[in-house]
């Protein structure tokens, strides 16, 4: 099978493609190689040499047209990451995530693509995860106020009566709530492939990623998520610094079985279609994660520092239910949390800039 690998120079892509190439397939990356996450002008020594690798920006059409030609399947993974720095990001986020979308989008259609496309979606289309009060039962928790937050009280109440939520896992079926700008360019890009596959009779598969951590991550860079801050501050000789209490459950998934999972939707013998949580199964606490990276980084026997800060931005809990994914995908996380963070404490970083 020949695939396209969009932003495949990067953290999850690079792996996605190991896997395809170690199954023989032949695979085409391109990738911008934006300064935010790689050295500029040259490509990161760990790039597997039997893919077919070019500088290409998914948002210039006619080299995208190129691009897709004579490709059996197509697996998205450009584009920016992250929280971002504040809204000063927003044209960024858009240009890159949703006009690139669009420009890979409209070069599958003027090509008449007959394969099947994956696209690289995020937990953060679900803004704040599931909550249950005692009293309501399931509730959806309003924004986060400021007030609130400066004063500590991060768990959100019960929009009806007040009183403290528990979370509970979310499908993939809960309502979607963006609540930053990166979260609403990823859920436009579903949108856009959904539309694009109603049009185009396209098989699209949404894989919504949940805390991937693993080897290749970019260093020192607000783009890269908690772990990779946790993981560059502990290289320097610093503990992590813990935002509000700590106590903000996530699930994090290991790069390579989240690379599977992309590999398992581009080549199941029938396509899945529709979103897919791509996790672990295994909660656990921002706090966890920042005291098992210490536990397995030699020298570092200084405990997460918890800050009290916030983001308003983020969200308090999310956490996943993989049901959907283990039946209709096949896919299972292979690797715990301990043993991916052993790794990890020890991986090297990506520089960038």
């Amino acid at each position: 099978m020949r695939v396209l690998v969009t932003g495949g120079a990067g953290f999850i892509g690079s792996h996605i493609i190991d896997e395809l190439v170690s199954l023989g397939h032949e695979v085409i990356n391109v990738d911008v190689m934006s300064a935010d996450a790689h050295k500029k002008g040259a490509w990161p020594g760990y790039l597997n040499p039997e893919a077919d690798h070019r500088f290409v920006d998914v948002r210039n059409l006619p080299e995208m047209l190129r691009a897709v030609e004579d490709v059996d399947a197509v697996c998205h993974q450009a584009g920016r990451v992250g929280l971002g720095v504040d809204f000063n990001d927003v044209a960024s986020y858009v240009s890159h995530n949703d006009v690139g979308m669009s420009s890979l989008l409209e070069a599958m259609w003027r090509t008449k693509f007959e394969g099947r496309l994956v696209l690289a979606s995020s937990m953060v289309v679900y803004g704040e995860g599931k909550y249950s009060c005692e009293q309501h039962g399931t509730v959806a928790p309003g924004p986060r106020v400021v007030t609130d937050l400066e004063q500590r009280k991060f768990e959100p109440p019960c929009p009806k009566c007040g009183m403290s939520l528990a979370w509970r896992l979310i499908s993939e079926e809960a309502a979607l709530d963006p609540r930053n700008v990166y979260a609403a360019t990823k859920l436009h890009q579903e949108h856009l492939t959904f539309a694009y596959s109603r049009e185009a009779k396209v098989p699209v598969t949404a894989l919504r990623y949940h805390n991937v951590y693993g080897p290749r991550m970019p260093r020192n860079t607000p783009y890269a998520g908690v772990a990779s801050m946790f993981r560059s501050a502990l290289a320097t000789g610093k503990p992590p610094r813990v935002y509000e209490d700590g106590g903000q459950m996530r699930d994090f998934v290991h790069v390579r079985d989240v690379a599977h999972a992309n590999v398992l939707a581009l080549t199941n013998d029938e396509p899945s279609v529709g979103s897919f949580n791509v996790c672990s199964g295994q909660p656990t606490s921002i706090f966890e994660m920042a005291a098992t990276l210490c536990k397995h980084t030699p020298g570092a026997s200084d405990q997460p520092i918890v800050t009290g800060e916030y983001r308003l931005g983020d969200v308090r809990h999310i956490v996943a239910l993989g049901h959907k994914a283990r039946t209709q995908l096949g896919y299972i996380a292979n690797i715990s949390f301990d043993e991916g963070m052993a790794e990890f404490a020890q991986a090297e970083l990506r520089n960038s800039l």
